[in-house]
């Protein structure tokens, strides 16, 4: 059994205060990922917890015990560290890296034993690096090299391990290794783990809970779910992000936005809507919130690819349900939105009966003296599963006066005459 309590922890360097008032309490079987922006203090927490840097104010307490209170050896026993960058002076083979996780074990001159090079074994044969035992240590890959790492500080038989970046400079092959390998060892040998991440992933899919640091303080603390919100993740990173749960691997995943939510100023409130769907509209959704428009974007169905992207861009959209043709009351609010719009791009989306009305959504921007632009780089005569009427429609809207192009690179610059008329 271990158990970690971090009461009303403040820490300074010199007159620098890094972390300010921390609490929570963490145990064995627990996988703790901390995650915050540069300088938010996650690895001088683990610094304070490994009784490296000593709290001006509050307590650290191991099993209910203060650790600075403890020996030095006392609490290597039951706490182990994995930097950042573990350097290793002299090119020792594996096997003497890993034995020297035996040394709290060791008094003084004293050599290790039978015993302990069959603990430093059954660490390299858990993380799988055994068979690099007398290779030097300079001579294994950056994964191995981690895992070889990791091995002696299981060596130390530790109740708690305490990770700086464990997955720094791997490749994802080796990333993988090792959080699986981590994973394991908090579910089977019942270790307290807690790491630092950059990546919001894979403490999502790794971790139970998760600390969140910004000006060395805790912003929130608890399961994934919980804690990479995205209010959270603008508030402490200042970027906009798309959170969703993965039905893959059954755990959040996070894509951070460029986009029109980021605080940047928009080009002048030029509002733009989309007429889309099918992912015909995803590209050029992207390239207007990239250049800071204003869009917004309807009627699209649930699960349409085009849905998809508007919420990941933090697009304002009207929704339909998925396979469902568009009711009066969404087509209604789609007609608001076009009213509300400088300009209007209806892109080469697939029509048939259940989305026509989005075709004559255009016809009302047009007699409501609204610019429309018409992507035309698929003919209307591919794309009508109405038995002709959308044909009729469409060429409707180009005799009202609708802009035809050929790309969505022509119907961005289009928009930009239109927001900038040239002099004449």
């Amino acid at each position: 059994m271990v158990s970690l309590e971090i009461d009303g922890v403040s820490c300074r360097y010199g007159s620098t205060q890094v972390l300010d008032d921390l609490t929570f309490s963490a145990k064995e079987g627990e996988f703790i990922g901390i995650l915050g922006p540069n300088g938010s203090g996650k690895t001088t927490l683990l610094r304070t917890i490994s009784r490296t840097l000593k709290p001006h104010v509050g307590v650290v307490l191991l099993d209910g015990r203060d650790v600075y209170e403890m020996a030095t050896r006392e609490v290597a026993k039951r706490v182990a560290v994995v930097p950042q960058d573990s350097v290793v002076a002299f090119n020792f083979t594996a096997l003497d890296v890993v034995l020297m996780g035996r040394n709290p074990h060791l008094s003084m001159f004293q050599l290790e034993s039978s015993r302990d090079l069959l603990i430093a074994r059954e660490a390299m044969e858990l993380t799988g690096t055994w068979h690099l035992a007398d290779r030097p240590i300079a001579e294994v890959s950056g994964g191995e090299r981690q895992r070889i790492i990791i091995a002696r500080a299981l060596a130390q038989k530790p109740k708690m391990l305490l990770l700086d970046e464990p997955t720094l400079h791997l490749d994802v092959n080796s990333q993988i290794e090792v959080l699986d390998l981590l994973a394991s060892l908090c579910n089977d040998k019942r270790l307290l783990i807690m790491a630092v991440f950059h990546d919001f992933n894979w403490s999502a899919r790794y971790c139970h809970k998760i600390i969140m640091l910004h000006n060395r303080k805790i912003v929130s603390f608890g399961e994934p779910e919980e804690v990479l919100t995205r209010e959270n993740i603008s508030k402490v990173f200042g970027v906009e992000a798309f959170v969703k749960h993965h039905p893959i691997t059954d755990s959040l995943y996070v894509i951070p936005l460029l986009g029109q939510m980021t605080g940047e100023a928009k080009k002048e409130n030029f509002r733009i809507h989309l007429i889309c769907g099918g992912g015909s509209g995803t590209s050029l959704m992207t390239k207007l919130v990239r250049a800071r428009w204003s869009a917004t974007a309807g009627v699209l169905n649930i699960l349409d690819t085009d849905h998809e992207t508007a919420q990941m861009l933090c697009v304002p959209i009207v929704s339909e349900a998925p396979f469902s043709p568009i009711t009066t009351e969404a087509n209604e609010e789609n007609l608001k939105l076009i009213q509300k719009a400088d300009a209007v791009i209806v892109t080469e989306f697939l029509i048939g009966r259940g989305n026509l009305k989005n075709l004559q959504a255009a016809r009302v921007a047009l007699e409501s003296n609204i610019p429309t632009i018409l992507v035309d780089n698929i003919p209307i005569e591919q794309r009508d599963f109405t038995d002709g009427e959308a044909q009729r429609l469409f060429k409707e809207l180009v005799a009202k006066g609708g802009i035809i192009v050929k790309t969505h690179s022509e119907a961005i610059r289009t928009i930009e005459r239109l927001r900038n008329p040239p002099f004449t």
